[in-house]
């Protein structure tokens, strides 16, 4: 068949691309258009993103990308953040960012009004200050004139979709992260927004990925699975019913694909999440803090005039003593921007533990405490499933790095399968593909992932 190409606009919380992703009818070509950064303002002590800056890197790349004549294309980002519209359909402020602080107490205090047990009951998500669901009780609590405005939430992707097509919905997995809809009816939870005073009226129609919203410049938009974790399980090649993954990123999400939520008061004590996947599959995972620790150092670094890069970092942490102590990466001390080697170090000595000082030593720290913390979550997994793992996928850009694969293979006992890097671009491509008919289902693209190589076994020897 003839070569037909898409564009997959993949935004992450570090930076962004607009990539071309070709089929032929045997397999998949990746192509780059443009990559960005994609950076936060603080404008008077709060965190914004620069969607304006997002938008216009995106319409370069979709410009760059027309040279083939896409068959449709499609956007993911990160969950749980978002945009208010008013009645004309304008943004109502610049998006403000998860790591800001203006959730600080604010989940304590809606477990006064509303208990924990209620609120998963519900919505079936990982208890986290950044959920949207708390962001938006800050702005209750506040009097947010912008929300007493608002006619129009979208979630991030969403709004994307928005300036792209005009269609005004929410996509179901990027949905779920809200802590806001009811995963068993696939709608809003209706009865918790009430609880807490949010505005029914702001809230679309929730659509599913594969959902065709329109077009832009003639080139059809389709929503993929708009979050970017949910495409990345969408794209991989999972061995088997019992294969267990990692979305290995700024964050970690360690999971398996179920095939509906699981919600009952032993993954209420767990605190895991239910997000929505493609095709009627749901995502049992855990959210770890991921590299973000690690990208933090290197700003650090950096900022004191010590550049390196990631594959430096890690060079140095295989190096360092195998003894070094690993830190609690989810300690939420870490969650913030700012000096992380002086928090890891802080960690340490506030529980009379060896404390790391050079930086090999702070980064192999985190590795280490986060190849631990995978082990764990996949223990608490697999035993609210009853069933056992038997292969750990670890996809996404954080798949490249060998030490902390070695690291989890020998923490989880699992052989590892390490890579492919691009699956989010690729999940959100195949979905593009199966909606458009030029695939049968998601067992057809995962066979066409598993193809194109770029994977690496690990098995799980002790790391050195």
């Amino acid at each position: 068949m003839k070569k037909l190409s898409v564009l997959a606009i993949d935004l992450g919380a570090e930076s962004g691309r607009v990539m071309a992703v070709h089929y032929d009818g045997h397999g998949l070509e990746l192509e780059e258009m443009h990559r960005f950064p994609n950076v936060t303002v603080n404008l008077n002590g709060t965190l914004h993103w620069d969607f304006l800056r997002l938008w216009t890197d995106i319409q370069q790349g979709i410009g760059l990308g027309k040279a083939h004549s896409p068959a449709s294309l499609g956007v993911d980002t990160w969950g749980v953040d978002f945009g208010l519209l008013d009645s004309q359909g304008k943004l109502l402020g610049n998006p403000i960012t998860y790591r800001d602080s203006r959730t600080d107490g604010v989940m304590e205090r809606a477990f006064g009004r509303v208990s924990r047990a209620e609120i998963f009951a519900q919505t079936g998500i990982q208890f986290m200050p950044i959920n949207t669901l708390y962001q938006m009780i800050a702005l209750v609590e506040s009097g947010s004139p912008q929300l007493a405005a608002a006619q129009t939430f979208l979630t991030a992707p969403d709004l994307l979709n928005y300036w792209l097509t005009g269609a005004k919905v929410c996509e179901f997995s990027n949905a779920t992260t809200t802590q806001m809809l009811n995963p068993r009816t696939g709608d809003w939870a209706w009865e918790l927004l009430d609880a807490f005073a949010i505005p029914r009226h702001i809230f679309p129609e929730v659509v599913q990925p594969g959902t065709r919203l329109g077009t832009f410049d003639s080139i059809p938009v389709i929503a993929p699975a708009c979050h970017d974790t949910g495409s990345a399980v969408a794209a991989t090649p999972l061995a088997s019913p019992r294969s267990a993954y990692i979305s290995s990123g700024t964050w970690s999400l360690v999971g398996l694909e179920v095939g509906s939520p699981v919600i009952n008061d032993a993954s209420l004590a767990a605190n895991v999440t239910n997000e929505g996947g493609v095709y009627g599959t749901y995502r049992l995972l855990k959210n770890v803090m991921g590299l973000w620790i690690v990208q933090q150092c290197r700003a650090t670094w950096a900022a004191a005039g010590e550049e390196l890069s990631y594959p430096e970092l890690t060079a140095l942490a295989a190096a360092a003593a195998p003894d070094v102590t690993a830190i609690d990466p989810n300690d939420g001390r870490f969650l913030g921007p700012g000096d992380h080697p002086s928090r890891v170090r802080e960690w340490c000595r506030e529980r009379g533990l060896a404390v790391p000082e050079t930086k090999g030593e702070i980064v192999r720290s985190v590795l280490q405490g986060l190849a631990n913390r995978y082990a764990s979550v996949l223990a608490i997994l697999t035993d609210l499933t009853g069933q056992p793992a038997d292969r750990l996928h670890i996809v996404g850009g954080g798949s490249q790095n060998r030490l902390l694969n070695r690291m989890t293979a020998a923490a989880t006992g699992l052989p590892v399968m390490a890579g492919p890097v691009e699956t989010t671009v690729l999940g959100n491509a195949l979905v593009q593909l199966i909606s458009l008919g030029e695939l049968a289902d998601i067992q057809q693209a995962r066979q066409l992932v598993a193809q194109m190589g770029g994977q690496e076994e690990v098995l799980p020897t002790p790391p050195h």
